[in-house]
């Protein structure tokens, strides 16, 4: 966030866009330079937990930490998060507005530049611009156009329709644990799913259909030894021209299971005495 820009549009400066290097600390506002400073601890931290849950969501395609947005051949602008205007595979400062910008206000902000950047960001034709007050009560500014605006607190839903999918609670711009539970939730519409337990009911879903599977194979496989052994039994019995006993058909059974039925049926066809001699235990 801006650290100085007290700057009056009265009297546009002489530097441009395409003249700043990348990896300086300054910003371009009407063609005068914004210095920047490093991030402190506090706001380094909910940066990339914001960005975290933003990222996320399953609509968001072009996302940017600090990217540096040309909003006019003498303005340059760097939002704590872009969403949209950011493509991975260009290179150099991007060149339109994001759809969604996301700056994160501390102590130490220039107010008088923050709005001056949220004027610069809805003129190049951004959608929506969240202040996040990291400052005393922690709440976000939701700007819909300069001077537009609702405050969300904590547990208040932030939406971006038509740049963001998911609805989600404010604290997620800053406090990481329930930036990942909305990142999981996103992570989980984007493949699909609810929720978390969509995923587990279609765990058991599969475990169940694979049980029923598996008993539709031993099913099948039952019936396959059941018709050999009929056929083979009927086989010995017309050739010993009697009935198998009890015990006899236990024998031709557990044979037919251990994959006989085949040497079975050929001494079927020899004399009776090879087949009294099969069936005996």
């Amino acid at each position: 966030m801006s650290q100085q820009g007290d700057n009056k549009k009265v009297a546009p400066g002489p530097f441009r866009a395409d003249g700043m290097v990348p990896g300086g600390y300054y910003e371009l506002s009407n063609g005068h330079p914004v210095q920047l400073s490093p991030a402190g601890t506090r706001h380094g931290n909910a940066n990339v937990t914001g960005a975290l849950a933003i990222g996320s969501d399953p609509m968001v395609t072009e996302l940017g930490v600090d990217v540096g947005h040309k909003l006019a051949e003498d303005t340059l602008r760097a939002p704590d998060i872009s969403v949209g205007g950011v493509p991975a595979e260009h290179g150099g400062w991007a060149k339109e507005a994001p759809a969604l910008a996301v700056e994160y206000a501390d102590e130490g902000t220039n107010e008088r530049d923050l709005q001056t950047k949220i004027e610069e960001y809805f003129g190049a034709h951004t959608k929506y611009v969240w202040v996040v007050r990291l400052a005393g009560p922690r709440r976000v500014e939701a700007y819909t156009a300069p001077g537009v605006l609702t405050v969300h607190t904590a547990d208040s839903l932030l939406e971006a329709p038509g740049v963001l999918a998911e609805k989600f609670v404010a604290a997620a711009l800053w406090d990481r644990r329930i930036a990942l539970d909305v990142s999981m939730r996103n992570l989980l519409r984007r493949s699909g799913y609810r929720d978390i337990s969509e995923i587990r009911e279609e765990g058991r879903e599969e475990g169940r259909e694979e049980g029923r599977e598996e008993g539709r194979e031993e099913g099948r496989e039952e019936g396959r030894e059941q018709a050999q052994l009929s056929l083979v039994r009927r086989l010995f019995e017309a050739k010993l021209a009697r009935p198998l006993t009890a015990d006899e058909v236990a024998v031709l059974t557990q044979r037919v299971r251990r994959g006989e039925a085949e040497s079975l049926a050929e001494t079927a066809l020899q004399s009776a005495a090879a087949i009294e001699a099969r069936l005996v235990r």
